[in-house]
């Protein structure tokens, strides 16, 4: 009797099981997001719930418990599998849209949604349908986030309008136990005489980038050939300078030269005068001289002027003599400094 109770109750499971293999009615699973029509998973007792699955169970019409992945078992007649949702990340595509933004521009904008279910719970029973709600309020936040920006911050800032519309999804759907993981807004369109416009815009900032490059150029280049010319000048001043620097040198080594050379003949001079027969060696130097000078006349000028006694040489030569005997008898410095004044003297009378 209980074998044939228990063969019974195999078959009837097992025509249950296949009929809960038929497809199920499952939340964000096809592309276009739509629910499937099948029914529900039945009630086999023996259940094998998919991994990233939720089987949310009422029992008597009230919420039991929700199945988790693998071997579960239910009350046949009193347990109903009620919802099925799935935990991966959904993907929702939200329909193109117009929108004002803060300029008054009308915008053509469409996106993608990202989310996934956190709580099967909330999800079953927060909201009545959660894609059509979810779909809705990402709509009216993209809106109420584009009447905020201007078109230019909305093409500059699409990665914070993204998180602004993320973040007020997520305060709203909370209580429905769905987590909005990212938004991407996928195109905008603008009218066409806006387009024109912004083109035409784009062109003239090119012309103005290209203007200021070229007169930052020719800036820089004259800029460049000033600098040039003053590092000219002042290499040519500092040139000049060390030039008269070195002949300045060179003409005070010339002049301590001649001065060295001068005192050393005027030295010879003294001592050659100081020994014997000085005096007419000197009368010799300046009748020599006298002669010498004389022969030079009128080679330069014209104009002569002759003493009354030019032809008399011994008379010149006994007046130079006694010009010198006169000071040498007459100098009251030491012997070294008279001799040194006799040379100077009998220089000066050669000359």
């Amino acid at each position: 009797m209980y074998s044939s109770m228990f063969r019974s109750l195999c078959r009837s499971g097992g025509a249950l099981l296949q009929k809960s293999q038929q497809p199920v009615q499952r939340l964000w699973t096809t592309p276009a997001q739509q629910r499937w029509a099948s029914s529900l998973p039945m009630n086999t007792v023996v259940l094998f719930v998919p991994q990233q699955e939720a089987w949310v169970v009422e029992r008597m019409g009230r919420f039991h418990r929700i199945l988790e992945p693998g071997l579960n078992f239910l009350i046949p007649v009193l347990d109903r599998i009620r919802y099925v949702q799935s935990l991966k990340e959904i993907v929702i595509d939200v329909p193109e849209q117009s929108a004002v933004s803060l300029d008054n521009v009308t915008l053509s904008i469409d996106g993608v949604l990202y989310l996934r279910i956190l709580e099967p719970f909330k999800a079953s029973y927060g909201v009545e349908d959660p894609e059509y709600a979810v779909t809705q309020l990402a709509q009216t936040t993209m809106r109420s986030e584009l009447g905020k920006l201007t078109l230019d911050k909305v093409f500059r800032e699409r990665e914070s309008l993204n998180s602004n519309i993320v973040h007020s999804i997520n305060q709203a759907a909370e209580d429905w136990g769905i987590r909005c993981l990212r938004y991407e807004i996928k195109d905008i369109h603008v009218p066409p005489r806006v387009k024109e416009s912004m083109q035409m815009q784009v062109e003239a900032e090119r012309k103005k980038r290209a203007t200021v490059l070229e007169s930052e150029g020719t800036r820089e280049a004259a800029i460049n050939v000033a600098e040039g010319r003053k590092q000219a000048q002042i290499l040519a001043s500092e040139g000049e300078k060390a030039e008269q620097i070195n002949k300045a040198a060179g003409e005070a080594q010339a002049v301590l030269a001649k001065a060295g050379a001068k005192s050393k003949a005027i030295r010879l001079l003294s001592d050659a005068l100081a020994e014997q027969n000085g005096d007419a060696a000197a009368s010799l130097s300046v009748a020599e001289q006298y002669v010498a000078a004389f022969s030079n006349l009128a080679k330069e000028t014209n104009t002569i002027l002759l003493p009354s006694n030019s032809g008399d040489i011994s008379g010149m030569v006994t007046q130079a003599m006694t010009i010198y005997g006169t000071l040498a008898k007459t100098s009251t410095k030491p012997v070294t400094a008279a001799e040194g004044e006799k040379g100077e003297e009998s220089d000066n009378l050669a000359a």
